[in-house]
């Protein structure tokens, strides 16, 4: 009897011990760092330089951070065991955090260096997919308790390709929505998308006791309640500020005509900079012959000939 006591036995999983509560934030926060990397991808394409560089960067902390990674946290929130206590390996969740923002990055680099052209897509798609779907993993292993917990291998290859095709269609959004309608419209499907991909990876999860899990004290670790305070300030706050600047700042259309004007000044300027009298810069020169084979001018005309001297 000692022997059949200890062995683990199949934990009850409550994910949503806050009702629903914990799921409509999960959705808001993905569908609002959506919108504020879809508004800064808007602004990136038609900038160049640092300015463009700046966006991407804006886009890649939105939609890594708080669409996806604060998404899942906030749902983990609302996850429970029944018959233990629930920790979390901050390092672990740190890196989670680093990761997502750093697969998007490279996934909205590679579409942006590509042009948007298929190859790039096909590329950074997966890349970014299987990274979101390993920041989901490295979360969850960051998860301390009085068991063990384990994953079914359907629904872990059914969350990587959901991570899969909403990384490539996020990317796709990225390089071709434009306009405030449509990109709320497409935040609104990125954020179902990205909730999908977390609920379908939790089905597939259980947790085995060990024997007593009740009687023991706390395994080492953060609590649920640690984050809450770093999330509103670390992640709320800046992406409150993130959407009343992009609600400020030109958009894509003011972004583009003011290149444009700025083109058409320095063509103004270079022009007036040519000394007068010669070709402007870049001039092509005029058809016709070579200047340097042109035959030599005829003599004037001197009059009708004379008879041909020695004949008379």
């Amino acid at each position: 009897m000692e022997e059949v006591f200890r062995v683990e036995a199949a934990a009850e999983i409550d994910h949503f011990s806050y009702g629903w509560v914990t799921p409509a934030l999960a959705y808001l926060s993905s569908f609002v760092g959506a919108l504020v990397a879809l508004l800064a991808t808007s602004r990136a394409r038609p900038s160049d330089g640092a300015r463009r560089v700046g966006w991407l960067a804006v886009a890649a902390v939105a939609l890594g951070c708080s669409s996806i990674w604060s998404m899942h946290f906030i749902a983990m929130l609302g996850f429970d065991v029944h018959g233990t206590a629930i920790r979390y390996d901050v390092g672990l969740t740190v890196l989670s955090l680093v990761l997502a923002v750093l697969v998007v990055g490279l996934g909205l680099a590679v579409v942006t260096a590509g042009r948007g052209r298929l190859w790039s897509l096909a590329v950074a798609g997966p890349v970014t997919g299987l990274g979101v779907a390993a920041m989901h993993y490295t979360g969850m292993s960051s998860i301390q308790m009085h068991g063990t917990v384990h994953h079914d291998r359907t629904f872990v290859v059914l969350s990587v390709v959901i991570a899969v095709v909403a990384a490539t269609a996020a990317l796709w959004a990225a390089l071709y929505v434009r306009g405030r309608p449509a990109s709320v419209a497409a935040a609104l499907v990125m954020g179902v998308a990205v909730c999908a991909m977390h609920y379908t990876a939790m089905a597939g999860t259980g947790v085995e006791l060990v024997p007593d899990a009740l009687l023991r004290s706390p395994p080492p670790g953060a609590a649920e309640a640690d984050f809450v305070l770093p999330l509103l300030l670390g992640v709320g706050l800046p992406t409150i500020l993130l959407v009343q600047l992009l609600l400020v700042t030109d958009n894509e259309r003011q972004i583009e005509q003011e290149r444009t004007t700025r083109r058409r000044f320095d063509a103004l300027r270079r022009a007036a900079e040519e000394p007068e009298g010669t070709e402007p810069r870049g001039a092509a020169a005029p058809a016709g012959p070579d200047m340097f084979s042109a035959a030599p001018a005829a003599p004037p005309d001197s009059g009708p000939a004379g008879p041909p001297r020695g004949r008379r």
